[in-house]
């Protein structure tokens, strides 16, 4: 990992940390047509993660989500015009709607192989191994015991199914989806990268609040590690202070 400081920011209100988000007039929504694939989709992904368990999913390919689900009654085979919006939402550009990160996964099969990753004891999530567990042991050691992994490694399974639940959060607002999460083939947990925070905390750790804790202030201070989304990223991801850039 480079050794770099944390690009400089200012911890401003709640307007500030949602700076990227787009205008009302070029907001994305999702189409009518895709509507129905979109639930049945999300439904499904949902239910295959309830089936292999929360840590399983973490690491499961796109081959073995499609596997399981055919395999198992209750949730059922993907049908051609489901996998047809996975597939478009995989290989689309995402800049139409705000999200202007750099392709990660060339490919919806790529996946992710078990001997490449460990399990984080007590976390339900995995790192992989070498630059991204060197750096976490390196982190608990100089920020203490009060700092947790809270999301590893991301298979593309994962992160859809991320993606796809905040879109339903959201009420179908792809635009305010993205500013939040990057799409399925763009996020640099499926090769490195990892978020921490503090014991205890919850979702509030995947807030501003974070950048507010002595675990994030003592972050700052370690050369060694950078924070990936920045206020006003060139990305167009909202401010996350608890994401740390590995690759």
């Amino acid at each position: 990992m480079k050794r770099r400081a944390f690009i400089g920011f200012v911890i401003g209100s709640a307007v500030s940390a949602t700076a990227n988000i787009k205008k009302q007039d070029d907001t994305v929504w999702l189409r009518e047509d895709q509507k129905n694939s979109f639930l049945q989709v999300q439904k499904k992904i949902n239910l295959v993660k309830r089936h292999v368990g929360h840590g399983n999913f973490n690491i499961l390919s796109y081959d073995d989500m499609l596997k399981i689900a055919a395999r198992v009654s209750k949730i059922g085979r993907f049908t051609p015009q489901e996998l047809d919006f996975i597939e478009e939402v995989f290989y689309a550009d995402p800049s139409e709607h705000g999200f202007y990160g750099r392709r990660i996964m060339g490919s919806l099969t790529s996946d992710i192989k078990k001997k490449d990753v460990i399990k984080v004891p007590r976390t339900g999530h995995y790192l992989f191994r070498q630059d991204s567990q060197k750096s976490y042991d390196r982190i608990v050691s100089d920020v203490g015991n009060s700092l947790i992994l809270t999301s590893g490694v991301r298979s593309i399974p994962k992160q859809m199914n991320l993606y796809f639940n905040k879109i339903k959060r959201t009420k179908g607002n792809i635009s305010l989806a993205s500013n939040s999460l990057a799409p399925p083939a763009y996020s640099y947990h499926s090769i490195g990268d990892f978020d921490v925070g503090k014991k205890g905390w919850g979702y509030k750790n995947f807030t501003v609040s974070f950048a507010r804790t002595q675990e994030f202030w003592r972050l700052r201070q370690l050369s060694y590690i950078s924070m990936r989304y920045t206020i006003n990223n060139k990305d167009g991801v909202r401010f996350e202070p608890w994401h740390i850039e590995i690759i």
